[in-house]
């Protein structure tokens, strides 16, 4: 396929956005629209409600709603001398020993579970943009160097044509001077696929079309120093995996504290009269029912629960060691980006002097065709290198950000 049939295709099956809609400009913009639409976003008030009933019925006075019994008897089928009995009673389910306190610390940690689960989708929604980000940022720089790149290979080819009119170069020089400009355009229509790809991934992500530039000051700020030592201890992730542990724990110690099911407290009264014409009499009655514990079932649900503490304690070691030696080597990533940013452009200062010496040789006469086509390709390759350097280095930042659980501000 042609690469402007290819860039008619991707342009068609994009999401049309509609004139005059919302743009993102920087990362914490994109990162807040994107976060708008994040399933877990627009459910977190309904969990959270869950978590605020769960909290209540904890701190009930039973563990159960209490139960109305109502029963009666009479002889209007058999004997029918007008004999009744009727019978209204209230059942009230009853806390075990220690289970009410056990259930209202386990209704705690799930809700700190929950908002630590929100802070780690929080944190990998952070990730998936950064990447789509600069992935977007890095084909947008491109487009303009190959933009800029293309000027100068149609100003050369230009230039040439006149100067083989003039008898000055011969034609083959105008066939390189033309074949540069082709392979300028070229590349021209490949950076742009590519840009447009990542406008539609980063368009996917926020639900908002990325706006256009100018400079690159929507990087990410160094983290500060506080914030390099205290890291560990504040991270989502490790956060989240110790919310787990924590209700893990909790429950654990609710499953030893139901020895048994909830025994009952009945209060009851009772209206009967022997036969027709006698009064009737009322009575009272206070029952407990208590049911006998089952070893095995009990014994059963404290090895599942313990099971699951183990698991989740095991899990914080592993979420540490893992964000420990991730952020060491997203630190040297960085420290090593900024060393290639700054070699590159070096090198590209000094392309751009080199470029500047050649075209005035070619306009004098004192240098060839060939030569001032290969100097300006390693112009070009420089200053891409350094804006992909530069583009690098303040994604390595965002990524040293991200595995420190520092969210895009």
């Amino acid at each position: 396929m042609r690469p402007v049939a290819r860039i008619l295709v991707l342009l068609a099956l994009l999401p049309v956005t509609p004139v005059g809609a919302e743009t993102v400009v920087t990362l914490p913009q994109a990162f807040a629209a994107a976060w708008t639409r994040h399933s877990l976003a627009q459910t977190l008030p309904l969990q959270r409600e869950a978590v605020a009933a769960r909290r209540d019925a904890a701190a009930a006075w039973t563990p159960e709603p209490a139960a109305i019994e109502i029963g009666g008897r009479s002889d209007r089928f058999n004997a029918d001398r007008g004999a009744e009995e009727i019978e209204f009673g209230l059942a009230l389910p009853l806390w075990l020993p220690g289970e009410r306190q056990a259930s209202q610390a386990l209704a705690e940690a799930e809700g700190a579970r929950l908002e630590g689960r929100a802070a780690a989708q929080r944190l990998q929604l952070a990730g998936e943009l950064r990447k789509a980000w600069w992935e977007w940022r890095l084909a947008r720089d491109e487009v303009a160097l190959s933009d800029n790149a293309l000027d100068g290979a149609r100003r050369l080819r230009d230039d040439v044509a006149r100067r083989v009119a003039a008898g000055d170069l011969a034609r083959a020089d105008l066939h390189q001077a033309a074949a540069a400009l082709a392979s300028a355009q070229a590349e021209q229509a490949d950076v742009a696929v590519r840009l447009e790809a990542a406008a539609a991934r980063l368009q996917w992500l926020t639900g908002q079309r990325p706006a256009a530039l100018d400079g690159d000051g929507d990087g990410e700020a160094v983290p500060a120093k506080a914030a390099e030592a205290d890291w560990l201890s504040a991270h989502p992730e490790l956060q989240a995996a110790q919310a787990r542990f924590e209700q893990a724990r909790q429950a654990q110690a609710l499953a030893r504290s139901r020895t048994r099911a909830n025994p009952e407290l009945t209060v009851s009264t009772r209206r009967e009269r022997g036969a027709s014409g006698e009064a009737a009499e009322r009575s009272w009655a206070l029952g407990l029912r208590i049911p006998l514990s089952s070893s095995a079932r009990h014994g059963a649900a404290i090895a599942e629960a313990g099971a699951e503490r183990v698991e989740a304690e095991i899990d914080v070691e592993r979420q540490r060691e893992r964000l420990q030696q991730t952020a060491q080597l997203a630190r040297s990533q960085w420290l090593a980006a900024e060393r290639r940013r700054q070699a590159s452009e070096e090198r590209a200062q000094l392309a751009r002097e080199t470029q500047r010496f050649f075209d005035k040789a070619f306009r004098l006469g004192e240098s060839d065709l060939p030569t001032r086509l290969r100097i300006a390709q390693e112009t070009f390759a420089a200053e891409r290198a350094a804006s992909r350097a530069r583009i690098q280095e303040s994604a390595a930042l965002s990524a040293y950000r991200q595995a420190l659980g520092l969210l895009p501000e």
